[in-house]
């Protein structure tokens, strides 16, 4: 064989990969920093990053800002999947450069990496309409990454990544608090969205997890079984550091908060830094559907249909996995379309469309409104690009007619989401109104039912595994209303399994038989046996607080196989309803954003 690598690959020659990324000199190779060295930089900011203290910033895209390391940090979790896709050795998350690095340090970082990290401003939208006044300067500019912090951008195997603290202190945003997050709140995000990408759900990613073994925070939380609906009391609770890590930390309420100043003119560039930060928001997240030879207007236009493709997907998959963001404001809508800051969030288990998890949240924010909730964001997008293209009326109507057409797209999308969840070509409206009103009167448990049903069952039998109802022990008489709503589930299974074609007297046995296992196999890779339900974690992060992080890692190893027939043991400690004993009780079944 030649020794020439081109005619090696024509003989079917494969390139070793890179060798793992195993030190931070070696993570050096590969640091970007992209924002930092493109957009503009606030004049006000000092050089070294020390600028802690709540102020108003008024103009530039970003704030230097040094984070606050952790004292006495230990090791928690490490993502070990997107270790995996970064290239990074294992062995690195257990490190003593890399766990002081990710956890606030940066005084470790090699000379050619930066010693400052940078926090970034946004406005904020509630369900659409602006708002200013919870800033404490009454303007809007106090808004922003308060605690959390980007420390670096990467580029390894062909992806960028972006790589931020949260919980990495004060910045100049932090409007009086102290910057920090608790373990309780680190641990709930970072199994989060490892659970949501292995689920399929586009999300941030789980770097690292660190825990100070010396430093505390007071937080306002729940007495031990409180159903109080706020919290009662206050507890001591250590400070964690976890990194996220996106492609871009760009939110709809970053862009809102450049087209507000540029619409009001509030200072002379002010459109041109809202240009800069789209463009970048382009080049980091769009580049593969915006023609960047294109003209301005032609790329805002591709710009806001490919956003507009990206969140009704987003919000199908929500809806598909019983999840609920629980405060969906502009500020926590990633702009490049994927699921962003776990605060309030929980996934569904008795299904009830007005699911929400966050005692602050409100109907608006509840999980069957959350399409609705998206279209408001898309339409604040929407709003933000219209100052590029104010002198093009052209523009201005097809952008009109992007943002007109959400609502269709959305429900195109859930119905052929709630058409894949139910294992047929296309809903059928009436099966599904009634399979509705049965879940709820019933009530089932969301994920258990649907995953109950992709078995194809012969009776409904084993969905009742899905029921918090008893429907009436087969040696008892039954009341003529749980017979009645028996009968109503053995009629819908009827014509579902009619529907689906597995009850055909015109085909043979093993025809029926292996359309049913292909229906099921079909039906089991979008509906999950395991979801990340609160009193799952609850005791996970308890028991961390005391030093115990196997809770932790066997949640992490669970979650991140949500489809796998797991062992079982797994199944009896994770696949069953929500103990009656739970319900009602407070950081349990319902929480403030307290973190």
């Amino acid at each position: 064989m030649s020794n020439d690598p081109t005619q090696q690959e024509h003989h079917g020659y494969t390139p070793e990969k890179p060798p793992a990324i195993s030190s931070l000199e070696a993570l050096a190779h590969v640091v970007d920093y992209s924002l930092m060295s493109t957009l503009n930089r606030d004049p006000e900011a000092t050089s070294d990053g020390n600028d802690h203290d709540p102020r108003q910033v008024f103009s530039g895209h970003y704030v230097p800002v040094r984070p606050t390391p952790l004292e006495n940090p230990e090791y928690v979790a490490h993502g070990r999947a997107l270790f995996r896709e970064l290239g990074f050795d294992e062995r690195l998350a257990r490190s003593d450069a890399f766990i002081r690095l990710f956890s606030g340090d940066l005084s470790v970082v090699p000379e050619t990496m930066s010693r400052v990290g940078w926090a970034c401003g946004y406005a904020l939208s509630i369900y659409g309409t602006e708002f200013d006044r919870q800033c404490p300067f009454q303007t809007g500019n106090g808004y922003g990454d308060g605690r959390a912090i980007s420390v670096l951008e990467v580029v390894t195997r062909g992806k960028r990544w972006e790589m931020q603290l949260k919980g990495a202190g004060r910045t100049p945003y932090c409007r009086g608090a102290d910057g920090r997050a608790v373990l309780r709140s680190s641990v709930r995000e970072f199994l989060a969205q490892e659970h949501m990408h292995a689920l399929g759900v586009p999300t941030s990613r789980s770097l690292s997890l660190y825990v100070s073994k010396t430093e505390t925070v007071d937080r306002p939380w729940y007495s031990e079984g409180s159903e109080a609906m706020n919290p009662d009391i206050l507890v001591r609770e250590p400070v964690a550091i976890s990194t996220r890590v996106a492609p871009s930390f760009i939110r709809v309420g970053q862009l809102e908060l450049f087209s507000r100043r540029a619409r009001k003119q509030a200072h002379p560039g002010a459109k041109e830094e809202l240009e800069a930060l789209v463009l970048h928001l382009i080049e980091r997240e769009y580049a593969e559907d915006v023609d960047r030879d294109a003209g301005l207007g032609e790329q805002i236009l591709a710009l806001a249909h490919a956003f507009r493709d990206r969140l009704t997907s987003l919000v199908a998959d929500w809806i598909r996995v019983g999840y609920c963001q629980g405060n969906f404001n502009s500020d926590n809508c990633a702009a490049g379309g994927f699921t962003l800051d776990y605060g309030p969030f929980g996934f569904c288990e008795v299904f009830d469309l007005y699911f929400q998890p966050w005692t602050g949240g409100g109907r608006h924010f509840c999980f069957s409104n959350q399409p609705a909730a998206a279209e408001r964001n898309f339409r604040t997008f929407c709003t933000t690009l219209r100052p590029l293209v104010d002198d093009a009326p052209e523009a201005i109507a097809q952008l009109d007619a992007i943002e007109g057409d959400f609502a269709k797209i959305m429900g195109e999308k859930l119905e052929r989401m709630w058409a894949r969840k139910l294992g047929l070509a296309s809903v059928n409206a009436e099966l599904f109104v009634e399979l509705q009103t049965l879940m709820t009167t019933t009530p089932v448990d969301y994920t258990l039912f649907f995953r109950e049903l992709s078995a194809v069952p012969d009776s409904i039998e084993p969905l009742t595994k899905s029921f918090y109802a008893d429907l009436g022990a087969s040696n008892t008489p039954a009341s003529e209303d749980t017979q009645a709503t028996e009968e109503r589930w053995s009629e819908w299974l009827t014509k579902w399994r009619g529907l689906i074609g597995v009850d055909d007297d015109t085909q043979s046995a093993t025809e029926l038989a292996r359309r049913r296992d292909e229906i099921s196999k079909a039906m089991k890779r979008v509906n999950p046996k395991y979801t990340l339900r609160e009193w799952f974690l609850v005791p996970a992060y308890q028991q961390a607080a005391a030093g115990d992080y196997s809770a932790i890692r066997e949640l992490q190893e669970v979650m991140t196989q949500p489809y796998a027939e797991q062992s079982k043991a797994i199944e009896e400690k994770y696949y069953r309803l929500k103990p009656s004993s739970l319900f009602h009780v407070g950081g349990v079944s319902h929480y403030s954003c307290s973190s």
